[in-house]
């Protein structure tokens, strides 16, 4: 019951500072003139993350079309909407925001490079900034399963191995320019470069019944109730599952970027 109260909570405190974000980027500057953003088809995800658990078996996810912004979201970029949003600026910004760490060495960093050490609630009001949206973990996933030729690669062992391959290697110390190979979408540097928040970040291991019910167990070992470990796939599923889950919305680390989608008419 606590661990329910607590996660209520957290969700409540995000939707008012969700309306406070809004709030000030309606009364704030123009809008930021964005990176192009690529029309994604509707299509299915067979996700190794069930949240709702009374939904495990029934097939695969609906996902409709959107767009999403080619590249992360750069430093240079950012900067430009600080500048006009100054609210977000590292000095200016609450608390509530954003930790310590926000925007931290940014004026050493490549202008085109992914900006990293920024928060959920900072992302969220610079795709807001975009009239735009951070995508929800499915969209994402869906696009992340992509390769170079194919829409769904991940029972391919070879590049389920490169992407575990990036996970293994120690963060670098100075991030390359975004514009790496495109997918299948034409998304670019979704692997390979910074994690990227989502949208429902703090919702990955919370399924029906743990919403629900009266079992908080079920959520003890880092979702086990919820993940399937029969594909070989899960495996970098859950790591990016543990780090996503494991942060706070005005939490910001070093190698945790963000880029923006858009719904279709």
């Amino acid at each position: 019951m606590l661990f329910r109260s607590t996660e209520m909570k957290k969700h409540r405190s995000q939707l008012l500072w969700r309306c406070v974000i809004l709030i000030s980027i309606a009364i704030g500057a123009p809008s930021v003139q964005g990176m192009e953003y690529i029309p994604l088809p509707s299509g299915t995800l067979n996700s190794a993350l069930a949240r709702d658990s009374d939904k495990l078996g029934q097939g695969p996810i609906v996902i409709s079309a959107f767009s999403m912004r080619e590249t992360p979201v750069t430093q240079k970029e950012f900067a430009q909407f600080t500048a006009t949003h100054p609210q977000w600026q590292r000095r200016k910004i609450p608390r509530t925001f954003a930790d310590a760490n926000y925007l931290k060495n940014s004026e050493n960093a490549k202008p085109n490079s992914a900006v990293v050490y920024v928060s959920w609630f900072a992302a969220q009001a610079y795709c807001e900034s975009e009239h735009a949206r951070l995508p929800t973990w499915d969209e994402w996933e869906y696009v992340a399963a992509a390769d170079s030729t194919r829409r769904d690669a991940r029972n391919d062992p070879s590049w389920l191995q490169r992407i575990l391959g990036w996970y293994a290697q120690p963060a670098s110390k100075a991030l390359p320019a975004v514009g790496g190979e495109a997918n299948v979408f034409g998304i670019r540097d979704i692997h390979g470069m910074v994690w990227e928040w989502v949208d429902d970040f703090n919702a990955l291991l919370v399924d029906g019944d743990s919403r629900s019910g009266d079992d908080p167990e079920k959520l003890k070992f880092c979702g086990a109730g919820a993940i399937n470990f029969q594909d070989r796939m899960n495996y970098a599923v859950l790591m990016r599952i543990a780090l996503l889950s494991s942060l706070s919305a005005d939490a910001s680390t070093g190698s945790l970027g963000f880029r923006c989608v858009k719904d279709l008419p």
